[in-house]
């Protein structure tokens, strides 16, 4: 296999979206420019049946990558998946087998929308079931033994809960180790993830470092794609952009994104130039009209140019001509826009917030959030076809 060390290809994966490099930017650029074909993987453990913006973030990365004639392995974490990575408040539902399995059903077929799983240099699709499943007990002590509490205690959800008096189970401080030893188990030279993966990736660059030929992993932690509120977006926070979702509901759902969303869209997501992205907005260029092409271009790499034209035609019919209905019913002003609306549309609170947060209530055209303030008078629309007149 042919490995390119075109300077610009490199200098793009070395920085584009990059929120920091392990052990440094030059070993990255050195590594590259070896001519050596080296072995990148990105990991993603099935704790739902599609992937999202969030994971296209990394998958862009590893595009870029591949391209450059590298090995590319797409890890599905099958038995870490099961156990989940720790969040900040308490310790995840442990998942079975089947129900990993089956949420991992469809990613391969969703990762092909940016991987090349073909010709001369296809991305490889493995599970780490295939090591983790093998290990004996005395394998999994051998494994603790390489890393201290002292070093868990430094990842900071960890610190945290137990600051706060939150129970840490002995199976969420094995998490990490579990998903550092793929590096060992791949050999591989490289890792791509969120940054929210930091630590996670680096006890794998720790594990690797070892092993008796002590190998040096870099780590390229990404800049995470975050919602108009600075959340993480994806199946947590309730504002996930599914892979799955059609032409029409990504583009809508892009065109709600905040003007401050736009670049960081296109660092993370496009190979579009930024230089010519800011230059429009800083010319005083419409943010619509620059978010129209960031939503095409991300509509066109799932779909096709056709569908993401036709996509922001709908949009155009929908959003912006006036299309309100002439018959709308009254709700009740009540304490708050939450308490309001999920009275009034018989919704639950939750779901009235997650539709806030997508900007999917909007008065008059402008979206809406909690802290916004109804009036009598104020005509609401939730989402595409409800709408209430508040009285």
């Amino acid at each position: 296999m042919n490995i390119s060390t075109d300077k610009h290809m490199i200098e793009t994966v070395v920085t584009r979206g990059v929120e920091r490099v392990f052990p440094n930017e030059d070993f990255l650029r050195a590594r590259l420019n070896s001519g050596e074909q080296l072995t990148v993987y990105l990991g993603i453990d099935p704790t739902g049946p599609t992937l999202h913006m969030g994971h296209m973030v990394a998958l862009t990365k590893l595009a870029q990558i591949q391209k450059l004639g590298h090995k590319i392995i797409l890890l599905i974490g099958d038995f870490t998946a099961r156990i989940g990575d720790p969040d900040k408040s308490q310790a995840r539902a442990v998942l079975t087998h089947t129900e990993v399995l089956e949420n991992a059903t469809l990613y391969k077929d969703q990762a092909a929308a940016v991987l090349d799983f073909e010709g001369d240099n296809p991305a490889e699709l493995k599970y780490n079931g295939e090591w983790l499943d093998q290990m004996n007990f005395a394998d999994v002590l051998n494994l603790a033994s390489q890393m201290t509490v002292q070093r868990m205690l430094d990842r900071d959800m960890f610190r945290r809960r137990v600051d706060a008096g939150t129970p840490v189970y002995i199976h969420e401080f094995m998490y990490p180790l579990m998903q550092g030893y793929d590096s060992v188990a791949m050999n591989v030279d490289g890792e791509v993830g969120g940054n929210d993966q930091t630590f996670n990736m680096l006890v794998g660059r720790d594990l690797l470092k070892n092993q008796p030929d002590g190998k040096e992993k870099f780590v390229i932690p990404m800049k995470l794609l975050v919602d108009n509120n600075g959340e993480k977006m994806g199946k947590t926070t309730g504002n996930m952009l599914s892979f799955l979702d059609s032409a029409d509901e990504k583009f809508k759902k892009i065109m709600t994104w905040s003007d401050g969303m736009i670049v960081n869209g296109f660092e993370l997501l496009t190979s579009v130039d930024l230089r010519k992205i800011q230059e429009r907005l800083d010319s005083g260029e419409n943010p619509r009209d620059v978010k129209f092409d960031l939503a095409k271009a991300i509509v066109t790499q799932f779909h096709s140019e056709d569908e993401a034209i036709a996509a922001k035609e709908a949009w155009i019919n929908d959003v912006q001509q006036d299309n309100t209905p002439d018959d709308i019913p009254d709700i009740a002003l009540k304490s708050d826009i939450v308490e309001t609306l999920a009275d009034g549309a018989g919704e639950s609170k939750s779901q009235i917030r997650r539709s806030l947060k997508e900007g999917a209530v909007k008065r008059e055209g402008e979206k809406l959030n909690e802290e916004d303030i109804l009036k009598s008078g104020d005509t609401i629309q939730i989402g595409k076809k409800r709408w209430f007149k508040i009285k």
